[in-house]
């Protein structure tokens, strides 16, 4: 993997194992050769994740909104910085430059960007792994839901693969790599639905 999408939130929380977090793992995929592709922003854990990776010499593309580069919230330092006119236009970008997805602590707009990934790979528009890095026990209660859709029937026992979660970042970039798409919703007869 060249580069991963990261998905992750622009706020800083109070405690600090958040922020050290991302600027952890942006120093570690530098470190790795693993370039980042996020969501263009200087604040909280956005802005962690690029000044990291950028002070270990790693590759880093943000995509932003125009409407958010107005409100000055632009990480201009990016290797390279793509501006958008929609959210949609953000998350085709994030997909088109990137191997795979990597979420980390965040709020709805990184719910909405893990769940779009993850329906994306199930339906088939892609194939590439969705990583969910549980930072400090934050996503617990989340995997415990993607279990209980999976139990109830809402989501297919051979798509509950698609969310590869780990606590580790090397690890969990690992199993990614390793990762075997499942066979998609588009490629089942309606039977199979």
């Amino acid at each position: 993997m060249k580069r991963l999408a990261i998905y992750c939130g622009s706020a800083t929380p109070a405690d600090p194992v958040y922020i050290e977090s991302a600027r952890g793992i942006g120093r570690r995929l530098a470190e790795r050769g693993i370039g980042v592709v996020y969501g263009g922003g200087r604040l909280g854990l956005m802005g962690a994740v690029a000044d990291g990776a950028l002070a270990a010499g790693g590759e880093v593309i943000g995509v932003i909104p125009d409407a958010l580069v107005s409100a000055e919230v632009a990480h201009l330092g990016c290797t390279e910085l793509h501006t958008v006119r929609t959210m949609h236009e953000r998350k085709q970008l994030f997909t088109d430059l990137s191997d795979g997805f990597v979420t980390i602590p965040g709020g709805t707009g990184t719910m909405d960007e893990l769940w779009e990934a993850m329906s994306w790979a199930q339906l088939g528009y892609h194939a590439k792994p969705v990583g969910l890095l549980n930072v400090a026990g934050y996503y617990d209660l989340l995997v415990g839901f993607v279990t209980k859709m999976a139990e109830v029937g809402f989501l297919r026992a051979e798509h509950r693969e698609i969310l590869v979660v780990d606590t580790e970042l090397d690890r969990l970039i690992d199993r990614m790599a390793a990762y075997v798409p499942p066979r998609t919703i588009v490629a089942m007869g309606a039977r199979e639905l």
